[in-house]
């Protein structure tokens, strides 16, 4: 009886986590960073699917513009993730590290996303996006 028990009790708070683990709101963290090594991190992303956290250049009105790196994502989180910039970042440029879905596109896997596309487009819980803003060092 002891063994059902116990086995009942790990198998619930088993469940219960793995539950906790999976409503976990989608976010980006970063923080301010120098770039001059051609890569951009965040600390954290909770992605609620397989997608992508794609770089985006902006400005003091933090409307994404152009894509200048991304690195894939797996649903959950992923700690210390790194995207290659594909172009010059200088010191003081604005980037914007956002959240984007796996889905719509030709093929799994590869990043099929233009500015304003729906292939592989931002994530918009509740109507809206998943990122956050930096600053280049």
């Amino acid at each position: 009886m002891k063994t059902f028990v116990l086995s009942a009790v790990f198998t619930t708070l088993a469940g219960a986590a793995l539950a906790a683990s999976h409503s976990m709101a989608p976010m980006v963290e970063a923080m301010d960073q120098d770039v001059s090594n051609g890569v951009v991190s965040a600390t954290k992303v909770v992605a609620p699917e397989n997608g992508w956290m794609v770089v985006h250049r902006t400005d003091s009105e933090m409307k994404p513009g152009p894509v200048v790196g991304y690195a894939p994502l797996r649903m959950g989180d992923n700690e210390d993730v790194a995207a290659i910039l594909m172009e010059d970042v200088k010191p003081g440029d604005m980037l914007m590290l956002m959240v984007h879905s796996e889905a719509g596109g030709m093929k799994t896997g590869s990043f099929e996303y233009t500015l304003g596309a729906t292939e592989d487009g931002p994530i918009k819980p509740d109507g809206k996006l998943v990122m956050t803003t930096i600053t280049a060092k």
